[in-house]
């Protein structure tokens, strides 16, 4: 963060008073922060207190004639390389879905290209509405990062989800969406994760263990390394990764689409998801009744996502996952060499690994090389992956012709 310029909106709830204290701690990572308050968040907290702690004057009006006899609302927004409403109440939270500019840092969120990130907080029943949650809904369509809220006492008495992320977490946070250095910078990633459910009828499904924790991991890890990241994620109970665009599906015919959206932008494309290789061929469209001792399902092949990426003309560097239950090795490799990938991450699956856990065991293969990185945790296994990929991709980028490293 060092050298970074944060534009800080803070808007008037009670959590405003953690907005010094987030101020310390975007300070402390060397960040240069601009503090914005809206006229509400003046009842609860003087605007003193933020230029002593950022050094730097509190914009507080659009209509200050000083500032902006310079056109100062546009200076900031350009100025700015990320916003961070934190808190944002319920109220900035519809205005900014509404596109207002009825006050200064409304109108920087509409006027600035910078990344912008909202810290929700506000009562869990305000938080729980309907037009808060449509609201929210919009802001993330449109790539408003929404971090938190977090769960717990409010000021009101009340307990639930509604208060605000604590000031080091969003520090931690808002540092993953700026743009970042790393061997992937300017690079383009496309990440597929998590399961696919496919349709018996309206209440049941067929699918599969997987959590999507790893491809979370893998994402974050390649975000972190400087990529602009899209994650396509089937149903799955995990935050996305900060600074990550996330596309969710259901079905493996709904990933596909998805994927083929996204794929011809992307220069590295990532296949950990555990899409169903078979679907029902005739789902019911009414609940099946329970009237008969055995039930047959008539199965049919569902499309091969990675494969299908792999053949593209002009295609990404592609690398798959692999879960094996036995010869993880040999299976993987056949993997690879079959549906002509760059490069393969094989680990082994079982009632008490891989799946659903936080640590795995992952072996990458190419064509002509192996690499074990052993057991760990997800997080750092994706790290070492990343890096990895990253250095095949510039192998192979460094000799026109190749498709593997």
């Amino acid at each position: 963060m060092q050298g970074k310029r944060i534009l800080l909106g803070v808007t008037g709830g009670i959590a405003a008073y953690k907005s010094a204290e987030l101020v310390r701690r975007l300070r402390e990572r060397g960040a240069d922060v601009q503090v914005v308050m809206t006229a509400a968040a003046r009842e609860f907290i003087g605007p003193l207190t933020f230029q002593a702690l950022s050094g730097r004057p509190v914009r507080t009006d659009l209509w200050d004639s000083a500032a902006e006899a310079a056109m100062g609302h546009i200076e900031l927004a350009r100025w700015a390389e990320a916003v961070l409403v934190a808190p944002a109440t319920a109220d900035f939270i519809a205005r900014l879905a509404q596109g207002r500019a009825d006050d200064l840092l409304a109108t920087l969120c509409l006027a600035s290209a910078a990344p912008i990130a909202v810290a929700p907080a506000m009562n869990r029943l305000m938080w729980a509405n309907a037009a808060t949650v449509a609201n929210i809904e919009k802001l993330r369509v449109r790539g408003v990062q929404i971090l938190g809220p977090a769960e717990g006492a409010q000021a009101c008495g009340e307990v639930g989800e509604g208060r605000m992320l604590e000031p080091t977490e969003l520090a931690e946070r808002l540092e993953a969406l700026l743009p970042a250095t790393g061997p992937l910078r300017g690079r383009r990633v496309l990440i597929t994760a998590g399961p696919t459910r496919e349709r018996i009828d309206p209440v049941r499904f067929i699918s599969n263990r997987s959590s999507g924790k790893m491809g979370f991991a893998v994402a974050q890890a390649a975000r972190e390394a400087g990529a602009e990241v899209v994650l396509v994620s089937g149903p799955v109970a995990l935050p996305t990764p900060p600074g990550v665009r996330r596309v969710d599906v259901e079905t493996a015919e709904a990933m596909h689409a998805a994927v083929e959206a996204e794929v011809a932008s992307a220069d590295i494309f990532i296949s950990t998801a555990a899409v169903a290789d078979y679907r029902p061929a005739h789902p019911s469209g009414q609940k099946i009744k329970k009237t008969s001792e055995r039930l047959q399902l008539e199965m049919e092949r569902t499309i091969d996502v990675l494969a299908s990426v792999a053949a593209r003309p002009n295609r990404p560097f592609v690398v798959g996952f692999a879960a094996e239950t036995e010869s993880v090795e040999h299976n993987a490799r056949a993997k690879l060499l079959r549906k002509n990938l760059d490069m393969i991450a094989a680990n082994e699956v079982s009632h008490t690994k891989g799946f659903d856990c936080e640590d795995n065991h992952l072996i990458v293969l190419w064509r002509e090389a192996r690499r074990d990185l052993g057991a760990g945790p997800k997080i750092a296994l994706a790290r070492e992956l990343v890096q990895l990929i990253a250095n095949s991709y510039a192998e192979a980028h460094e000799a026109p012709g190749t498709v593997s490293a």
